[in-house]
């Protein structure tokens, strides 16, 4: 039983961490590109956001459509507003 107990324990570690977005920064947001910005930076880039948020990982995320109008999930730097990881949905 111990072993089961340990066993779902780690899968239920694995599963968190497997599903957590990327870690963009620890850094001071006095250093990132203001949200507001960043937004239309985003829609200048050709994507309609339907979501945006910040992330426990310090990272701009948006749910959305790109630019062939495919839904996606992306995950920007707040810093430089590079798309770091970009999920189609």
């Amino acid at each position: 039983m111990k072993a089961l107990i340990t066993a779902t324990t780690v899968l239920m570690l694995a599963t968190t961490q497997v599903q957590a977005g990327p870690r963009c920064t620890d850094g001071n947001q006095q250093d990132w590109i203001p949200a507001e910005i960043m937004q239309q930076q985003i829609k200048d880039q050709g994507f309609k956001i339907k979501k945006f948020k910040v992330t426990s990982g310090g990272c701009y995320e948006i749910y959305g459509w790109d630019q062939t109008n495919n839904r996606v999930e992306v995950y920007f730097h707040p810093v430089s507003g590079d798309a770091v990881k970009t999920k189609m949905k």
